[in-house]
């Protein structure tokens, strides 16, 4: 259904429908990561051994996402996004009824479930409802608002775990979901595939299977919870599904990823490229209250506020970013700003006891700031060539990219942790300051060198998003 086709109220409410959904993500994320180590210490583990509520949930994300677009053309945008949300309220309540770490992991599996066709449904209705020539300018004023979430979360999460049990973060989400309920039965529209092709069932468990021990492997191998050898084996077995799943959707018709589009190139290189720069970055969120609460002895509160900034900072760029690209194009913007963002990354491991206050707070505002423009580099560039028809398998592949690469960027900043952070008590301040200073080294340097890839791009790639003018003497 083209956009004319939509009165002007739907292409009004759509957007902040849409935002809903970020919303209660983000904020739900956000709220989780400051109360980390105080979960911890509540259920009788340790802080890097929380990892698996946080990965739980992206994992479900990977698994459920790479049929959110088939579910979508199958049932329509309307049904879909409103299960999604209930069931992501339904996950929040079981969050918070949970007793037990198997417990609270398992909700946020059901919670991910929901979030799966959240992000992805809402953006296939932005991607069949906008032109091309204003999707930057519709994204952005899509992620404004969810943004609001990463700069309240962190404030409501230590101000609750200050007052109220751990458990209360989950409760905040509910009324905001029962109120976009209502709103999407009222509001969203209903796009759909009328003729929509076979569920790829085998694709669906080759690629879910694959991803799920993968993910596995990375959880147990930074333990050290299981010996070598079966490590290896799990390891191997992941990707022989993988490939086995690349053979296939070689030769289906209707394979789970359309993976054909990565002949596209303004799809291809943003998509690995950010999968990449994601693995380095991902992490951050699960890092920062180690070294604030845990290192530096801030209380849940002060360590959120510390965080404020950074989502404070993103708003800022978004506003920005559109003139930015319109001005320097994508493959400027991606390839200086993958490098600074890696820079801002490394700076961090000047952050001790004796550091100001003030020096955090621009380091986490300079985080914002680049982060903000990468993401919203990546995510334009990704549609800027795709096909109304395709919508619905790139949106796919890119959430579950996306997804991918954060589940896999908090499971691999766990794992460096773990490396420089053996054998060191949590109440020795110093040496496990100077461990997670090792860790933003190694995730820096890895950003850093993730920018190569956008080399790949030509000048002119995305201006029918950012309206870049390719001047003459930038021709190649």
């Amino acid at each position: 259904m083209p956009s004319q086709e939509l009165d002007p109220k739907t292409l009004r409410v759509l957007p902040w429908l849409v935002a809903v959904g970020l919303f209660m993500e983000h904020l739900d994320i956000s709220i989780l990561n400051t109360a980390v180590p105080v979960i911890a210490e509540d259920l009788g583990t340790s802080a890097l051994s929380l990892k698996a509520v946080l990965t739980s949930y992206t994992l479900a994300l990977a698994i459920f996402i790479p049929v959110s677009g088939w579910v979508a053309d199958r049932y329509g945008t309307r049904r879909v996004f409103r299960m999604a949300v209930a069931l992501f309220t339904i996950g929040s309540l079981l969050c918070a009824l949970s007793v037990n770490l198997p417990m609270l992991i398992a909700s946020r599996f059901v919670q991910g479930v929901g979030g799966s066709m959240m992000v992805p449904v809402g953006r296939i209705a932005l991607i069949r409802a906008y032109p091309r020539s204003q999707m930057l300018a519709m994204m952005n004023y899509v992620v404004i608002p969810a943004l609001i979430a990463p700069l309240l979360g962190p404030f409501i999460g230590g101000a609750i775990v200050h007052i109220f049990p751990w458990r209360t973060l989950f409760l905040v989400n509910i009324p905001i979901g029962i109120v976009g309920w209502f709103l999407i039965r009222r509001h969203m529209p209903d796009f759909r595939d009328a003729a929509p092709t076979p569920l790829d069932k085998l694709g669906m468990l080759l690629f879910g299977a694959g991803i799920a021990l993968l993910s596995y492997v990375l959880e147990v191998f930074g333990e050290h919870s299981w010996p070598p050898k079966e490590i290896a084996l799990m390891f191997l077995t992941s990707i022989a599904l993988l490939i086995a799943y690349r053979l296939h959707a070689r030769h289906t018709a209707h394979p789970l990823l359309y993976l054909r589009l990565f002949a596209v190139r303004t799809f291809r290189i943003p998509v690995i490229g950010g999968f990449i720069t994601r693995l380095g970055v991902g992490g951050m969120p699960f890092l920062l209250p180690l070294l604030y609460q845990i290192g530096l002895g801030y209380t849940p509160l002060q360590a959120g506020l510390l965080t404020t900034p950074l989502a404070v900072a993103a708003i800022g760029m978004k506003i920005m970013s559109r003139h930015l690209l319109a001005r320097f194009g994508h493959r400027q913007v991606l390839l200086w700003n993958t490098w600074l963002l890696g820079a801002n990354i490394m700076l961090y491991t000047f952050v001790d006891s004796h550091t100001p206050v003030v020096f955090i707070v621009l380091l986490s505002l300079a985080q914002g700031l680049f982060s903000s423009l990468q993401f919203t580099c990546m995510n334009s560039l990704t549609y800027a060539d795709v096909d109304d028809e395709r919508a619905s398998e790139a949106s796919s592949i890119a959430s579950t990219a996306q997804q991918l690469a954060l589940s896999f960027g908090v499971a691999t900043a766990s794992l460096v942790a773990a490396l420089f952070l053996a054998n060191i008590s949590q109440t020795d301040h110093a040496a496990y300051i100077q461990g997670l200073h090792r860790t933003f080294l190694v995730l820096g340097g890895f950003t850093i060198i993730s920018g190569l890839i956008f080399r790949g791009l030509k000048r002119g790639d995305g201006s029918n998003v950012s309206h870049y003018v390719l001047r003459k003497e930038a021709v190649e």
